[in-house]
């Protein structure tokens, strides 16, 4: 009997001294630890052969604290600026968008296109309308 106490005493003790918190989590991504991507709710109204910023944003959960790769295309007729961008992890969460028509780009709507990828996890997209419009 004293052995079977001294056995299970041996074994909760270890447990104990063996399992330490982290300060910070790691591992799987819970719902706190994510991130969205902030685009122009209404259709952005682009004259033709004018130039225009919009504002992108990294919507950051609580507790993602990573680099995201901002990946930003759209069809023929307008053109983005800069396509490609990184938001580090300590960087302001708005970047400025660039978007320019040319001067014999059709009249209508254009749709761009954000790609977001984190170092790690999952990635997301989102997208927003251009509207080219006459001078």
């Amino acid at each position: 009997m004293k052995n079977g106490l001294t056995i299970v005493m041996t074994m909760a003790l270890t447990f104990v001294a063996g399992c330490q918190l982290s300060g910070e989590k790691g591992g799987v991504i819970v719902k706190e630890e994510g991130f969205k991507i902030g685009v122009p709710e209404f259709p952005t109204n682009l004259k033709q052969g004018d130039l225009q910023t919009v504002t992108v944003t990294v919507q950051r959960d609580d507790y993602f604290k990573q680099d995201v790769k901002l990946e930003l295309d759209t069809t023929p007729g307008v053109v983005v600026d800069p396509t490609h961008i990184m938001v580090k992890a300590n960087d302001r969460p708005d970047v400025q968008v660039r978007l320019s028509a040319t001067k014999d780009s059709a009249l209508g709507d254009y749709r761009v296109n954000v790609n977001a990828t984190p170092e790690t996890g999952e990635s997301t997209s989102a997208n927003f309308k251009v509207k080219v419009v006459s001078p």
